[in-house]
């Protein structure tokens, strides 16, 4: 099964982190919203970056979900 990262768009508020965290999975759009490659999906090594872009969301706006 695997990991996604999902974007609560109703909270992001473009601080652009989860891009720099886990550069991978997140480009920043012109605006600095997150553009998530591939669906969001997160390979396995990349993990444990996902789990700490997510708890450093200054807004709470990422979501792990499997």
């Amino acid at each position: 099964m695997s990991t996604r990262i999902v974007v609560d768009w109703t909270r992001c508020d473009a601080h652009g982190l989860c891009a720099e965290l886990l550069p991978e999975v997140v480009e920043l759009d012109d605006w600095g919203y997150p553009v998530l490659a591939d669906g969001g999906r997160v390979a396995d090594d990349l993990r444990v970056h996902a789990l700490h872009a997510v708890s450093v969301c200054p807004q709470l706006a990422l979501v792990l979900k499997k």
